[in-house]
């Protein structure tokens, strides 16, 4: 089922997903939604959060980028990042290993808005799958952007927080507007209950 993607100005956003104990039929419905989602909304990562839901759970699958490269490291020998895909990420867990470099990054939930974000080039990742078996890997490239997008959003981080001041500043009238639209609907929403 596609769910509704909820956009910035929804306070969802802002909270720290609780941790998840114990993988259940109901989450593993979540997970298929929040994939059919994501593809339907031509998206290479969606966080519970933009589901309106606050879990540690993240979706991601980054195989229909060809423009961005990504690197794969299991049990410290190179892999073909494809062999994770689609990749479900619960509790994750992240350790910077490379320095930090920016590109360019988007979000379901900011609709048209892009801007250059600095992150670690590399990173290393702990969390379980959605079996609930442990999945560790080191990942680079684009594969490590989108990892550290969806983690953000995980703890109520936004990629507008990372944002240089000079190009929040460009952005701040889409940004309010976007702000603005999403709480009229809020508002509407809770005078039809």
């Amino acid at each position: 089922m596609i769910l509704e993607v909820v956009h910035y100005g929804d306070p969802i956003l802002r909270r720290k997903g609780a941790r998840i104990e114990h993988v259940t039929p109901e989450l593993r419905r979540l997970i298929a939604d929040m994939f059919e989602t994501m593809y339907a909304a031509h998206g290479i990562g969606l966080a519970a959060q933009q589901v309106g839901r606050a879990l540690q759970l993240t979706v991601i699958d980054i195989r229909g980028v060809e423009d961005r490269p990504s690197t794969l490291e299991l049990d410290g020998q190179p892999a073909d990042p494809t062999v994770l895909m689609p990749l479900v990420l619960i509790n994750p867990e992240i350790e910077p290993l490379g320095p930090p470099v920016p590109g360019p990054e988007g979000c379901l939930s900011f609709p048209e808005i892009y801007a250059e974000i600095v992150r670690p080039e590399r990173i290393g990742v702990r969390a379980l799958d959605g079996e609930g078996r442990l999945l560790q890997f080191r990942c680079g490239g684009l594969l490590a952007r989108v990892v550290q997008h969806e983690y953000d959003h995980l703890q109520g981080i936004l990629f507008i927080d990372r944002m240089d001041r000079r190009d929040r500043e460009r952005l701040r009238p889409e940004l309010e507007a976007l702000q603005a639209a999403t709480r009229e609907r809020l508002a509407r929403r809770a005078a039809s209950r």
